[in-house]
């Protein structure tokens, strides 16, 4: 399981909110803190978790393949701590032989309107505005509303076709705050091949064990 903690902030006087986050990964999949101990994360996953390489690359080119994917990580925790990530989260052992290119960030998402709105005024809203080469639905995350959205996106500097997932989730009892959870995947190279269908459905199982904790 992996846990997160969110920046404080004052509760509400009728309710606590929550101090962090919890989610459940599958096997082979790691939290990097982009907050705080991130360079202890990189260095952990680097040389404990990476002992093996994908197949093809010589054992006596192991180590310049860890560096090539320390630089690639730290690449991607840079990009999404500018943009509000609190933890990033990516495969690092092999299946199959080969790793799998996807990933996730949960990040703060600052939805300012003005006043309190309640979170389903928000959704629907949201829904409302569509999404352009996808679709977007209300869904419930830890027993309360929430958003998901499914859609396209082309890498601009790599013009490469990504299928994307956003979770869009109210922080409980904290009215205003809200959390991403933000998936992404060439899948196979192609985004609407089964196997991409795969990916898609571990990330959806893992947002289902999304939950609020208040210890």
């Amino acid at each position: 399981m992996s846990t997160s903690e969110l920046e404080q902030h004052p509760p509400p006087a009728e309710m606590a909110a929550p101090h962090r986050y919890e989610l459940v990964l599958p096997p082979g999949w790691v939290r990097i803190p982009l907050r705080e101990g991130t360079k202890e994360a990189l260095e952990k996953i680097l040389f404990s978790h990476m002992g093996q390489v994908p197949e093809g690359i010589p054992r006596d080119d192991a180590m310049r393949f860890r560096l090539d994917m320390r630089r690639q990580l730290e690449k991607q925790a840079r990009a999404a701590r500018r943009n509000g990530g609190l933890d990033l989260y990516l495969p690092v052992l092999p299946r199959g032989g080969i790793f799998l290119m996807a990933s996730f960030i949960v990040a703060e998402m600052p939805i300012d309107q003005g006043h309190p709105v309640p979170p389903e005024a928000v959704i629907t809203q949201l829904i409302d505005d569509g999404v352009p080469n996808g679709a977007a639905t209300k869904v419930d995350v830890a027993g309360a509303p929430a958003l998901r959205r499914d859609y396209r996106h082309t890498l601009d500097e790599e013009e490469l076709l990504t299928r994307r997932v956003d979770y869009v989730i109210p922080v409980a009892n904290d009215p205003g705050r809200w959390i991403s959870i933000n998936f992404s995947t060439p899948g196979d190279g192609d985004v609407d091949s089964e196997f991409t269908g795969v990916l898609v459905d571990l990330f959806d199982a893992v947002v289902s064990t999304f939950k609020w904790s208040y210890a």
